[in-house]
């Protein structure tokens, strides 16, 4: 199998990743199931394969022993992600398939609150889950709907580039970790000299970044970025833990007067087995939730949430019984996905939708 042969099969199949390994068998996931192939490449046409996809710079870096991630348009049109990497002393390379085209909020099953958030002229808004979540296609679905929407000069920051966004209202600069810029943090530091209105930071790994993130928004720019948190309540507080312990009463109040909203997501197998469908939470920065967050009452949120439905949030929970009601998940896979598991099977027994 060529490594053409190997995307064509994947792409056909809506499988999300691919992974090549020197001395085993070529795998897929699809739907969440990882699936092990028959075809066992050699040594050599692995190694082809993922050579393949990378320059000749990159090459040398993976030979000197390197890590390194690699964003690409491949010729079926369609854009990946991959991190070639080392073990057992043997080459691999993971590859993440990316649409391509960015979908737009329906098609993706985003709330319209999203829409709001995305217009807001300063802040920070947060999408966060698990790895493989959905997180930089929601994120690019944001930066897109701005871009149809409103004239604004956006500047990205990703680890690697994935999505290209040509421009359209808005003037859009996309720079990559290690390509164009050094660290998360430093790029921050310098898009605050490069007039932008929005900044998009691929993921907030360290306090430096979160720090600088914080700055942008306080200075009147809209930050977007993810984080790797199953809901609002968890988000907040680990920005707030996060930080020294002689900067977090400081950290809390500049993240309580600049959070926009948090948007935390899953993708959950459907109950027929074909696909995959979106579950969040969303929490939007209204005054109620900016208080909690000042006072330290974290633990309130998610009842907050609940209790704001006019406001366009959601728990968890309420978007678990919702996406079971219309049968599309089942109970079994709710109540997997639910941080409050035993609140959820209170709620699904009442509802009793037999799921």
């Amino acid at each position: 199998m060529t490594f053409e042969e190997l995307m064509e099969y994947a792409i056909s199949r809506d499988c999300s990743d691919v992974h090549i390994t020197q001395g085993t068998n070529l795998a897929v996931r699809r739907f969440g199931e990882l699936i092990i192939l028959d075809e066992k490449p050699t040594f050599e046409e692995a190694q082809n394969m993922i050579y393949e996809i990378l320059s000749t710079d990159e090459i040398k870096r993976v030979e000197e022993g390197e890590d390194v991630d690699v964003g690409r348009m491949i010729d079926n049109n369609v854009r990946i992600r991959a991190n070639i990497y080392h073990q057992r002393n043997n080459l691999a390379c993971s590859i993440r398939l990316l649409m391509a085209q960015i979908p737009e909020f329906e098609a993706l099953g985003l709330p319209e609150v999203i829409k709001t958030l995305a217009t807001a002229n300063n802040g920070i808004i947060l999408v966060t889950g698990p790895t493989g979540s959905g997180k930089t296609t929601t994120l690019s679905a944001i930066v897109d709907y701005i871009n149809k929407n409103v004239a604004k000069h956006v500047i990205t920051v990703e680890d690697p580039i994935e999505y290209i966004y040509p421009h359209n209202r808005a003037m859009i600069h996309q720079r990559e970790l290690g390509r164009d810029v050094e660290s998360f943090a430093a790029a921050l530091h310098s898009a605050l000299r490069e007039d932008p209105d929005i900044i998009l930071v691929g993921e907030m790994r360290d306090f430096e970044t979160i720090s600088a993130a914080i700055t942008a928004a306080e200075t009147g720019h809209l930050v977007l970025s993810t984080l790797h948190t199953q809901s609002a309540a968890q988000t907040i507080n680990r920005i707030i833990d996060g930080s020294p312990a002689d900067m977090k009463s400081t950290i809390r109040s500049q993240f309580a007067a600049s959070i926009k909203g948090v948007i935390s997501q899953q993708l959950l197998p459907t109950s027929d087995g074909n696909g995959r469908v979106l579950t969040t939470e969303i929490m939007v920065g209204t005054s109620a939730i900016k208080n909690l967050i000042l006072e330290d009452k974290i633990h309130m949120i998610p009842g907050a949430i609940q209790s704001a439905h006019q406001q366009g949030m959601h728990t968890l929970n309420d978007d678990l019984v919702r996406l079971n009601n219309l049968g599309l998940i089942s109970r079994k896979t709710a109540l997997d996905a639910a941080y409050d598991p035993q609140d959820l099977e209170k709620v699904l027994g009442v509802s009793n939708f037999g799921f």
